[in-house]
């Protein structure tokens, strides 16, 4: 992971954003982008007669504060080992993520953004999730949920750079009625040939496919789940429908590590 996407901001999540990022660049000799947006869209007005407005003070002051934002993070970066660049946008947040992206290693973002999913969808490219606490490697436990689609396995690649290391891997599947996909011992030849050693669990399914893999998420400790990621148009129900949603609403859960 040589390329590291930051969505930036001034909210409470930012410094484990950047911590998490520069940890992984670290790890992997690699580059840090970090990701300033502006949304000019938010400052026009329109009447019901075609007219168009722009509120000019608050726009500019948006700007500039912005810009002192980005000097801070440059100046905050200088001073550390990790090669880094600042770059502005001006445009919708997940336009400005997802056009980034597109030649990102992955992207990092927190759960609270509220297009983790769309982006990682739309992107194509991994993006890592966090909540309220740092992800530090070598971690020393991380899921994967497999349902045998492209998606899981886009995501199980895509993690391997974050799964070196680890202390338990643990490849989590449900039991349907009907498989389907890719079989687990997939999986866990694949991460083998990279010098991961997993563990397969089989779960019984309970109340919902979501709840039943989060009780096993928390059972073996995970720092990190790795998933197929589906976005708000994509629902498969008899797999795994409601499973991205679910864990990027959980307060308290692991990081997370989607891909579409």
């Amino acid at each position: 992971m040589r390329s590291i996407l930051v969505q930036a901001g001034r909210d409470p999540g930012m410094p484990v954003r950047l911590d998490s990022a520069m940890d992984i660049a670290r790890a992997h000799g690699g580059h840090i982008t970090v990701l300033i947006d502006t949304p000019i869209d938010r400052y026009v007005t329109t009447d019901p007669y075609g007219g168009t407005y722009v509120a000019r003070e608050a726009l500019e002051a948006a700007l500039k504060d912005d810009e002192e934002l980005a000097q801070a993070f440059a100046g905050r970066l200088a001073n550390d080992d990790v090669p880094f660049d600042v770059v502005r946008f001006e445009t919708q947040p997940l336009d400005a993520m997802a056009g980034a992206a597109r030649l990102a290693d992955l992207s990092v973002v927190s759960r609270g953004c509220g297009y983790a999913g769309d982006l990682a969808v739309i992107s194509r490219s991994p993006v890592l999730v966090l909540d309220g606490k740092e992800l530090r490697l070598p971690l020393a436990a991380a899921c994967i949920a497999w349902d045998g689609g492209d998606e899981a396995a886009h995501a199980l690649r895509a993690a391997v750079p974050l799964l070196k290391g680890c202390s338990a891997v643990h490849v989590l599947t449900v039991m349907t009625e009907k498989a389907a996909g890719f079989p687990p011992t997939d999986a866990l030849r694949y991460l083998s040939r990279h010098g991961i050693a997993a563990e397969l669990t089989e779960l019984q399914r309970g109340d919902s496919i979501e709840e039943t893999l989060a009780a096993s998420v928390a059972q073996h400790g995970a720092e990190l789940l790795v998933m197929g990621a589906y976005g708000h148009s994509r629902v498969r129900e008899f797999l795994f429908g409601g499973v991205t949603r679910y864990f990027l609403e959980e307060e308290g859960g692991p990081a997370l590590l989607l891909a579409h």
